[in-house]
């Protein structure tokens, strides 16, 4: 599915603006490239909001392996520093756990919902980029493959796994995002010493996906009813891995 989108010049001139996107260095065009470039224009003020850059792409300064959270400080020093910016371990907590989010989920349930994509968000493919700040403001995968439904436009290219359907794919990236956030959240609990409850940050990953497939169809003028049936789908399928992604305000 193309996003259609109808914007102005002004649109491409912000992402071309964008120092990072523009210093990529792209040898070959694969579908992801494709799809990433469409979700760029979703939100194109802030056009590193969605999608993600391929680490073959881009140097490596800044970039730091999404997997090291878990064995370094660096999620623990994030933390420390929203603290003293916010002045509240309980703000400082939900922040980072909402970063965390987006990362694994919010910006690969954009893809499915509008495109029947996915890329691996597994913590082993996730690298992520940091600001002057030290906060995270990009997303990048080393293993470009795609995951596609059988009426895909792209699904003979390279780069591109064929899933027999939306229920699969839907499976797939749930449990793939269960994989990596699980022990993230685990860790930031940790450091947190509870100030937030697992389940709560679990709750943050059914917003997401319920935002994600409300707004962002919107934002691309797509089908709604796609965004809708891919984003209860995949809430349906955390919900039999038996994480609480759900409350009384998570309807779609």
């Amino acid at each position: 599915m193309t996003l259609a989108i109808d914007r102005c010049s002004s649109t491409r001139s912000l992402i071309a603006d964008d120092p990072l996107i523009a210093g990529m260095s792209i040898r070959q065009s694969l579908p992801l490239h494709e799809s990433s470039a469409r979700l760029r224009e979703l939100y194109p003020e802030c056009p590193r909001a969605y999608g993600v850059a391929v680490m073959s792409d881009v140097g490596r300064r800044r970039w730091w392996p999404l997997a090291r959270a878990l064995n370094t400080d660096r999620l623990e020093r994030m933390y420390t520093r929203a603290i003293e910016e916010t002045g509240s371990d309980a703000v400082a907590v939900h922040q980072l756990a909402d970063a965390l989010v987006h990362t694994v989920v919010g910006r690969l349930v954009a893809l499915v919902v509008l495109e029947g994509r996915a890329w691996d968000p597994g913590l082993g493919n996730l690298w992520v980029y940091f600001d002057s700040e030290g906060c995270i403001d990009w997303a990048g995968v080393v293993d470009p493959t795609l995951r596609v439904l059988p009426n895909d436009p792209d699904r003979d290219r390279e780069q591109v796994v064929v899933f027999p359907g939306e229920d699969a794919l839907a499976a797939w990236t749930a449990h793939r995002c269960h994989r990596a956030l699980a022990p993230l959240f685990t860790r930031l609990s940790q450091i947190s010493s509870g100030t937030m409850e697992i389940g709560q940050m679990w709750q943050l990953v059914g917003s997401t996906v319920v935002g994600a497939a409300t707004h962002v169809p919107l934002l691309a003028r797509s089908s709604e009813t796609d965004g809708m049936r891919r984003g209860q789908a995949i809430l349906d399928r955390f919900m039999t891995l038996g994480l609480p992604v759900r409350h009384k305000a998570l309807a779609i």
